[in-house]
């Protein structure tokens, strides 16, 4: 009767199994990214993005949150608290306070008009947005202030000729041009605004995690923000830190981190200013 030769089988150590599980688990999921990324971008182009972009946005009517930021401009730091309260297309009211909650400062700002409170020192200031303008060194309005604040993409611009691609995380759209619709056009200024935008969205979101914005007749002119630490409010993503950098004369940079985020809550948007305040020009 012959014998049946058993050949050793070499033995599988726990180690050789982890490491077979997690070269499977990496495979899979740089496969699945790119089939995500590649996909929807191959089949629609840049029309599906913008789209998946505007329907991913954050859709309020109003919003509120708390706030710290960091602010240097010219490699010089200022830290503070706040809130900020908006209601959508219509006002921006922000309320400034060191860290033991004194209120030092209040801003409102509406589609035309810009009003200081600086509890300091007792002044206030009634302008436009050539304040916002001439203080920030650039050249935006009510809707664009909006949008860098919340991190959605502009409301009354023209969505321009738009071009996809993606960079194996991210889809990347751009434009060369893009102006502000006619029928918002209020003066010579708006008319005049074009920016050159690079907009770069999360593929499995569509949120935006970075924007770059720069002015067409002001080469040295660039914002960049960059958004992160995305949390659920009432069922939509929203950013919770934001980086701003801004290239001017004077390079800005400010970081946000929001807390107590609401949303479609009414609230009161107070700014009274007392008679003995003075008006600074």
């Amino acid at each position: 009767m012959n014998s049946i030769k058993i050949f050793p089988v070499k033995k599988i150590s726990i180690f050789n199994i982890i490491s077979l599980l997690l070269f499977l688990i990496i495979s899979f999921s740089c496969k699945s990214t790119r089939h995500i990324v590649k996909e929807p971008l191959k089949e629609y182009g840049a029309d599906y993005l913008f789209e998946q972009l505007k329907k991913n946005e954050l859709k309020f009517d109003w919003f509120s949150a708390k706030f710290t930021i960091d602010y240097i401009n010219d490699k010089k730091k200022t830290s503070f608290n706040g809130q900020v309260r908006m209601q959508k297309d219509s006002v921006i009211w922000v309320s400034f306070s060191p860290a033991l909650g004194i209120e030092i400062a209040r801003l409102l700002i509406t589609n035309d008009s810009i009003k200081f409170l600086n509890r300091i020192n007792n002044t206030y200031f009634l302008g436009d947005y050539n304040f916002v303008n001439d203080f920030l060194n650039t050249n935006i309005d009510y809707d664009i202030l909006q949008s860098i604040i919340l991190g959605n993409d502009f409301s009354y611009y023209e969505n321009g000729k738009f071009r996809a691609t993606y960079d194996s995380k991210e889809y990347h759209l751009v434009t060369a041009g893009r102006r502000k619709l006619k029928k918002y056009v209020r003066t010579g200024l708006d008319a005049e605004r074009i920016f050159i935008q690079n907009i770069f969205l999360n593929p499995e979101n569509f949120k935006i995690t970075r924007i770059k914005i720069k002015e067409i007749k002001k080469e040295n002119k660039k914002l960049e923000a960059t958004y992160s630490d995305f949390k659920d409010i009432d069922s939509q993503i929203f950013p919770n830190h934001i980086d701003y950098d801004l290239t001017a004369e004077n390079p800005i940079k400010i970081s946000i981190d929001y807390s107590k985020i609401s949303i479609n809550k009414a609230l009161k948007l107070p700014f009274r200013i007392p008679a003995k305040y003075t008006r600074i020009q």
